[in-house]
């Protein structure tokens, strides 16, 4: 199918809404390439019609011509009462094929809808159309996809949903701007070194002072096999006296020191952001599979406090997709659209 004219993206440029609900006021509608080749035919045929004096010349011309008219309102009908909104967007990483799935549903009408098309809208790349019927009682997901090259926020392009529905003469179709924006996470370094050992960093408070090293004990029941110098003597003396009789034996508390990795963008060796930042995405995902607690700086100096999970891993992703940029995690400024 040919792509939508620029001119034209220009002149019906719609805003940016979340439902889009296809009416009169928002389709438009032009003869398709067979609908101006089935035009100039059928202006033959009257032509030689009249010229010859031709009854069925003029029946055959008047029938075609009326199908082509009936099969334009036909075409308003099937697209009519149709809306698009958007399904949950998924983050992705620079250079991965994004998902944009669009969630169809019939809102008025009782009738099916057929040949539906939708696709991403550039101006200057071939348009990728996926295609579609509707029922009227179940709700459609269409995939569409790009493929971003810069790491950040995108804004989701436009949506254009077309049909040629029922004999293809005329092409009717609609824009829609999605509110909606992808996440993409940098591009990890394909063949990153290691993590340094020298960078884990141990948690938990050290006890330096004798005194304090006796909280980190148990007292306990002897039980045979103990080692008599584990006996706590002054607890056994203390149980003595009050006649219970029972020694009293010192156990060391089970202590777990956890190391934290601390990524940071100097370790990279690295002067230009753009690889550290994809480095340390590396190491990130590195990390996170190791299960340890890890922290992360950024290039820009931001610090991430240590921690593990999932949550932890999506949001050290997220600031390494955003660090250096003029837009943080929480803008609503306009973004850049989807590269092709």
């Amino acid at each position: 199918m040919p792509s939508p004219r620029p001119h034209a993206h220009r002149l019906f440029r719609p805003r940016p809404c979340e439902l889009h609900t296809l009416r009169h006021v928002n389709l438009r509608v032009l003869p398709s390439a067979a609908g101006c080749v089935l035009g100039i035919t059928l202006l033959v045929l009257l032509l030689a019609s009249v010229n010859f004096q031709l009854n069925l010349g003029y029946a055959l011309t008047f029938l075609i011509t009326g199908s082509a008219l009936s099969s334009l309102w036909m075409g308003y009908r099937n697209l009519l009462g149709v809306q698009l909104r958007l399904g949950p967007l998924q983050p992705v990483f620079q250079g991965e094929r994004a998902t944009v799935p669009v969630v169809l549903q019939i809102v008025s009408g009782s009738h099916q809808r057929h040949g539906l098309s939708l696709a991403l809208h550039r101006a200057h790349d071939p348009i990728a159309w996926v295609h579609a019927d509707l029922n009227t009682q179940h709700t459609t997901v269409v995939a569409l996809g790009s493929v971003p090259h810069q790491r950040g926020w995108h804004r989701v392009p436009q949506v254009v949903i077309e049909s040629r529905f029922p004999l293809g003469v005329f092409r009717l179709w609609s824009y829609w701007q999605p509110q909606g924006r992808v996440l993409v996470y940098p591009s990890p370094e394909a063949a990153a070194p290691p993590l340094h050992p020298g960078h884990a960093k141990a948690t938990g408070p050290a006890t330096s002072s004798q005194g304090n090293a006796m909280e980190n004990f148990d007292v306990r029941s002897y039980q045979r096999g103990d080692p008599m110098h584990n006996v706590a003597w002054k607890k056994t003396a203390t149980a003595l006296a009050t006649g219970s009789g029972n020694l009293v034996v010192r156990e060391e508390k089970a202590h777990h020191h956890t190391p934290s990795l601390w990524l940071q963008a100097h370790d990279t060796g690295l002067i230009d952001t753009e690889a550290q930042i994809m480095r340390l995405t590396a190491w990130v995902l590195q990390t996170h599979a190791q299960q340890c607690s890890w922290g992360l700086q950024l290039p820009s100096g931001k610090r991430i406090a240590p921690a593990t999970g999932t949550a932890h891993l999506h949001t050290c992703l997220a600031a390494l997709a955003v660090d250096g940029t003029s837009l943080p995690l929480d803008s609503s400024k306009p973004l850049t659209g989807l590269d092709g």
